[in-house]
């Protein structure tokens, strides 16, 4: 009896230290725990960087260059003859001045080579002054590409968040129906009771003691499915959600609203509308860049610059303008502006197209919420009628006027009516979410 009574306290302080969730910390520790999330917010991080990158190209661009050789001979090379360069008379006055071996010397040619080795070195910083607009419309599509990676990061994030709350209203649902299997066994028990006690003192046959016990033991068979029905799913949504307790239990509020109200938010309020909308915006912004590849470009530089090419260290500071002129580049350029012309008309049109496919999916998404909110309200009155039709059967056995196949009907309508009542409020519930997610909620 010991072992018993601490069995039972053991289970007790199991159940009392299980986690409990709500829905909202499902849904956030799906978002922290999620691989997919996490990945969006790379993407993030990649696309900023490449937005920083892009906004470098405003400045000056700073180069440096060193240079040694050692030729194998001097790059500039040439032969002097400096008799073919005296006239007759300079010849005449250098032949009174100079002595005999170097005017023979004059008439030999003189080899001169140069620049055999050495070393140059230079400092440039070029300013781009006009580029074709490639380097404005160039951040300009980094911007792009950094708002699609967020918007990316919310649908990614709405997925997520849609699959938890699928797998937390299944857990819901199950639970709700275990609890009902609770109250109709302990409804049974005391119907269990109550034939036992006619049949001893002869009121009633045996036969109605033996149809209570095979209820009882396909409630219990309906009981073994669901635990381990609700053992799989949690399993699930622990691994999801990256839970580590995988015997939590989930709270949350099951009553029904007293209206609904149509929220129809405007479709470009959604994050695929917003998405196409960037891609027109990047085709368009492509459509520039090609263009401006075909333009000419205009940059301004100074310099400082070293060498010794001529055995002297030489230094010098210059400043210049450089124009670049794309000739034979037009012919293939033409046709990628036309090409670029062609996709962003694509992507206008894609994007009145999708938006009517988005509103026609956000229509047909409120239309699911108002049937499964009537599917609701039925289920709910049928608990209602079960509930009164049991009683009623309950007191007519009781009183003799009614057979027990009649009041087990009874609460087999009861308890159908109660999961039919699960199951519509985890439909209601899934269609709205289904609707929270086609209006970007």
């Amino acid at each position: 009896m010991k072992k018993i009574l601490s069995l039972i306290a053991l289970g007790f302080s199991l159940s009392v230290s299980a986690q409990t969730y709500t829905l909202e910390q499902i849904k956030d520790s799906a978002l922290s725990n999620n691989i997919a999330i996490r990945s969006a917010k790379f993407n993030i991080e990649t696309a900023q960087q490449q937005r920083k990158e892009a906004f470098t190209k405003f400045f000056p661009n700073v180069s440096g260059t060193g240079l040694w050789f050692n030729a194998n001979h001097g790059m500039a090379q040439t032969t002097l003859n400096l008799s073919e360069n005296i006239s007759p008379e300079l010849a005449a006055a250098l032949a009174q001045s100079l002595p005999p071996e170097a005017l023979a010397a004059l008439g030999n040619p003189i080899s001169i080579s140069m620049m055999k080795n050495g070393t140059i070195g230079s400092l440039m910083a070029v300013q781009p002054v006009f580029a074709g607009g490639q380097i404005i419309n160039g951040n300009k599509l980094a911007k792009v590409g950094e708002d699609v990676s967020r918007l990316q990061l919310q649908l990614s994030e709405n997925e997520v968040e849609k699959t938890a709350e699928q797998y937390f209203w299944q857990l819901a649902s199950m639970q709700e129906k275990m609890k009902t299997i609770d109250a109709v066994d302990t409804l049974l028990a005391d119907i269990h009771k109550d034939v036992d006690v006619a049949v001893r003192a002869g009121l009633v046959m045996p036969n109605d003691l033996l149809q209570v016990q095979l209820r009882q033991n396909d409630l219990a068979s309906q009981r073994l499915k669901l635990q381990n029905g609700i053992s799989i799913v949690r399993l699930l949504l622990s691994q999801y959600c990256g839970l580590r307790d995988t015997s939590f239990v989930i709270t949350f509020k099951s009553e029904i609203p007293e209206n609904i109200k149509s929220l129809m938010f405007n479709v470009q309020s959604l994050p695929e509308y917003q998405l196409l909308g960037k891609q027109v915006e990047a085709t368009n912004l492509q459509k520039k860049l090609a263009v401006g590849q075909n333009l000419p470009s205009v940059a301004v530089g100074a310099g400082y610059n070293y060498h010794n090419l001529l055995d002297v260290n030489t230094t010098f500071g210059m400043v210049f303008a450089t124009v670049s002129v794309p000739i034979s580049d037009w012919w293939a350029g033409s046709h990628a502006i036309k090409r670029r012309k062609i996709e962003h008309q694509k992507a206008v049109e894609q994007l009145e197209d999708n938006a009517q496919l988005l509103q026609i999916r956000m229509q047909n998404a409120w239309n699911g919420v108002e049937e499964s909110y009537q599917q609701l309200l039925l289920a709910q009155r049928s608990i209602e009628q079960a509930t009164e039709n049991l009683r009623l059967n309950r007191n007519y056995y009781k009183a003799g006027i009614s057979k027990m196949s009649d009041l087990l009907e009874a609460q087999m309508l009861y308890q159908q009516s109660c999961d039919r009542r699960t199951d519509a409020f985890a439909d209601y519930q899934n269609h709205l979410l289904e609707y929270k997610q086609s209006t970007g909620q």
